[in-house]
C-alpha cells in the first residue's frame, strides 16, 4: 500500500535534488564503506541472503479455470517457469478470504483462502509442488487492519466479551456550534477523506487508515497481538518460508491525552486538497517506535518456532516507505533481532520519484545506491526492489530502453533482488480508463484526477504468449484489460529469442550464483552524467564490473579504471542489445565507448 508515501518522497527528493546539482564526475565518497563489505571465499550466506525473490500478484498471474481471474492452480501450473528463470522464493500478494474491496488487503478470514483463488488443499499443493523445485513460498501478511466483514469486527461492533477493544473506537465530539457529531481527530485515510467512520450499531467512530471497509486493529490490546501471532503460526505450520508484511508503519497510533482526545496532525503544505492523505504530516499515525518493537516480537516468534521445528530460516520482509532512519530500525539492534529484509524502495522513491526517472543521470543512480548502503547497519544484507503491484512498471518509470539495464543493475548489486512479475519480460504500463478502473485508491477520487492515484496500470494480467488473452485466461473478459503489446512482449516469444529481456534475465540469475556476486566487496561511481560503474571483487575469484550508459547519448574515451581502482584485462561476459557488443570481446577499462543505454558486465581475465 504505497499511495501514502508521496509526502515522504517529496521530502526525500528535496535533499536529493540539492545534492545532485553538486555531484562530481566521479563519486569516491564511499571508499571506506564499500570496502568493508569484503568477505572471504569460505564465508557462508543464509538462503535468503543470496536469493532471487519474485512477487506474484495472484489475481493477474495465471487463470486456470476461465473466470478471468488468476488463481493458485494457475501459479502451480507455472512453477516450472519460475524455476527456469532462477526464482528462489516467491511472495504472493494476499490470497486470504476477502470481500475484495482492496483486492485481498481487506481480510475477512485470516485462516482461509479466497474461493476465487482456490482452497486450502490448493495452497498445500502449491507449497508441496514448489518445494519439489526448491522454491519457497512467502505470504503477504496484513497486520494493520481486517475487513469489516471479519467476525472479529462484527463481534467488536456488538461489544462481545473479549472483542470490545479489538479495533480503534471513539465517541467523537459534538460540535458546540452546529450540534453535529464530529470525528475524534483530523486524521486522513489513504484513500481520501476522514480516517474515522461512524458505526450506527455501536454508536461510535472506528479508525480506518485505508478504506472504510478496512478497520484498524488495536495493537495496544494484548489479545490482538496474540491473535495475529496465531495467524502467523498457522501459516508457518502449513509450510510457508516467511512473510512480506504489508503497511507496517500504520500499526500503532499516538495515545490520546488525559481527556481521551487524540492529537490532530499538522498540515504538510504539500497540497491544498483536504481529502488527500498528503494534506497532513502523519506524525501520530505512522512510524511510531512501538511498530518497530512489534516486528521484533514477530522475529522472536519465528526464532522460537525454528528452535522447535527446525528447517531453514523463516524470514520477515517489511513494507515501509518511511524515512531511511526509521526503515533501518527494522533491521534490529544489539539487543533485539528484527526483519531480514526491510524493503529498500530507493529505486522507487529516489531520483524523480515514482512516476518518471527516464532522464535520471548516472550521478542520480549512484546517490540512490548510496542512500541505502551508507545508512544500512554493519553486518546486514542489502535488498533492491525496483517495482511492485503498487507502482508503475520499471520500463514505464525508467524508460523502455533501460529495461535490461535495470535488471542488470538489480542483479549485480550486493544482497537480495526482488522482481515483480513481468519485469523479466519488460512488461510496461497500460493506461486504464476511468470506466475500467478497479483500484479503490483511484475509485475514491473522480474521473478528472483518478490517474494520480491508480495502481491498475501495473497490475494488468501477465503476458504468457501471443495467443488469445495473452495466454493468461480462456476468458476474454479478464478482471483488468490486457496490454495489447502482449503479441510481442510475452514469455513464449521471448523464450525463443536469444536477445530478449527474458533471455538476459535468465543469464543474470545464473550469474548471481558466482561467489564474487554473493560474497564480494562493492565499489561504485559515476563518470559524468552518462556512465554508472560498479565493481564486485573477491580474493581468489574473477573481478566483475558493470558499466552502463544511462542516457541517450553515446560516450567515448570513458575511464572507469581509476574510479573503481580496477586494473588488468577484461572481457565482455553479459551484454544488452543496445551495447552492440559481443560476449568474449576484450575491453579496456580506461578507454570505453558506450552506445546509448548500453550495459555491459565485464569479467577480469
Amino acid at each position: 500500500m504505497t499511495f501514502l508515501h508521496n509526502l515522504l518522497v517529496t521530502i526525500l527528493l528535496l535533499g536529493l535534488l540539492c545534492t545532485l546539482g553538486r555531484a562530481a564526475a566521479v563519486d569516491l565518497s564511499l571508499e571506506q564503506h564499500q570496502d568493508r563489505a569484503a568477505a572471504s571465499k569460505e564465508e557462508k550466506r543464509d538462503w535468503w541472503q543470496v536469493a532471487q525473490f519474485y512477487q506474484i500478484y495472484p489475481r493477474s498471474f495465471k487463470d486456470s479455470d476461465g473466470d478471468g481471474v488468476g488463481d493458485i492452480q494457475g501459479i502451480i501450473s507455472k512453477l516450472d517457469y519460475l524455476k527456469e528463470i532462477g526464482v528462489t522464493a516467491t511472495w504472493l500478494s494476499p490470497i486470504f478470504t476477502s470481500p475484495m474491496v482492496d483486492f485481498g488487503y481487506d481480510i475477512s478470514d485470516f485462516f482461509d483462502i479466497q474461493p476465487e483463488y482456490g482452497t486450502l488443499d490448493d495452497f498445500d499443493q502449491l507449497v508441496a509442488e514448489a518445494k519439489k523445485r526448491n522454491i519457497k513460498i512467502i505470504l503477504d501478511f496484513v497486520p494493520n487492519h481486517s475487513s469489516d466483514e471479519n467476525e472479529w469486527f462484527k463481534k467488536s461492533v456488538k461489544r462481545e466479551k473479549g472483542y470490545e477493544d479489538y479495533y480503534m473506537w471513539h465517541d467523537g465530539y459534538v460540535n458546540s456550534i452546529t450540534g453535529k457529531r464530529e470525528p475524534p481527530s483530523n486524521w486522513i485515510q489513504a484513500f481520501r477523506g476522514s480516517a474515522w467512520e461512524w458505526n450506527e450499531d455501536r454508536q461510535q467512530y472506528y479508525l480506518h487508515q485505508f478504506a472504510v471497509q478496512q478497520p484498524d486493529l488495536n495493537y495496544r490490546n494484548p489479545q490482538v497481538v496474540a491473535q495475529m501471532k496465531r495467524v502467523l503460526t498457522y501459516w508457518l505450520d502449513r509450510g510457508v518460508a516467511g512473510f512480506r508484511m504489508d503497511a507496517v508503519p500504520w500499526c500503532f497510533e499516538s495515545l490520546p491525552d488525559e481527556n481521551g482526545r487524540y492529537p490532530d496532525e499538522p498540515l504538510s503544505g504539500y497540497t491544498d486538497d483536504p481529502d488527500n492523505s498528503a494534506y497532513l504530516k502523519h506524525i501520530h499515525t505512522q512510524d511510531l517506535r512501538e511498530t518497530v518493537e512489534m516486528v521484533f516480537q514477530w522475529r522472536t516468534l519465528f526464532d522460537d518456532y525454528q528452535r522447535v521445528h527446525g528447517g531453514d530460516t523463516r524470514i520477515i520482509m517489511v513494507e515501509t516507505y518511511s524515512g531511511l532512519d526509521y526503515v533501518m530500525q527494522f533491521y534490529g539492534n544489539r539487543t533485539a533481532k528484527g526483519a531480514e529484509i526491510p524493503f529498500n524502495f530507493q529505486f522507487i522513491t529516489g531520483g524523480n520519484g515514482d512516476k518518471n526517472n527516464t532522464q535520471l543521470t548516472a550521478g542520480g543512480f549512484v546517490k540512490i545506491i548510496n542512500s541505502w548502503m551508507v545508512q544500512m547497519p554493519a553486518g546486514k544484507t542489502a535488498n533492491w526492489v525496483m517495482g511492485n503491484h503498487d507502482q508503475r512498471r520499471v520500463g514505464s518509470r525508467y524508460g523502455e530502453d533501460r529495461i535490461d539495464l535495470m535488471n542488470m543493475l538489480q542483479m549485480f548489486l550486493p544482497g537480495v533482488s526482488v522482481t515483480y512479475q513481468g519485469e523479466e519480460l519488460g512488461m510496461t504500463d497500460l493506461d486504464i480508463s476511468w470506466e475500467d478502473t478497479r483500484d479503490p485508491s483511484a475509485c475514491n477520487s473522480n474521473a478528472d484526477i483518478y490517474e494520480e492515484f491508480t495502481r491498475d496500470p501495473g497490475r494488468t494480467p501477465f503476458q504468457w504468449s501471443d495467443e488469445a488473452n495473452a495466454g493468461f485466461s480462456t476468458n476474454s473478459n479478464t478482471w483488468l484489460p490486457i496490454n495489447p503489446n502482449y503479441q510481442t512482449v510475452n514469455a513464449k516469444t521471448e523464450s525463443a529469442s536469444t536477445t530478449s529481456h527474458l533471455s538476459l534475465y535468465k543469464q543474470l540469475t545464473q550469474l548471481r550464483q558466482l561467489k564474487t556476486l554473493q560474497l564480494g566487496a562493492t565499489r561504485y561511481a559515476n563518470v559524468g552524467d552518462n556512465v554508472l560503474a560498479i565493481k564486485r571483487s573477491l580474493s581468489g575469484e574473477a573481478t566483475l564490473v558493470l558499466v552502463a550508459n544511462v542516457l541517450e547519448t553515446k560516450v567515448t574515451g570513458v575511464d572507469v579504471a581509476g574510479p573503481l581502482y580496477a586494473s588488468g584485462n577484461y572481457k565482455i561476459k553479459v551484454s544488452n542489445p543496445q551495447a552492440k557488443a559481443s560476449v568474449g570481446d576484450s575491453v579496456t577499462l580506461s578507454n570505453l565507448s558506450l552506445e546509448p543505454y548500453a550495459a555491459l558486465i565485464l569479467e577480469s581475465v
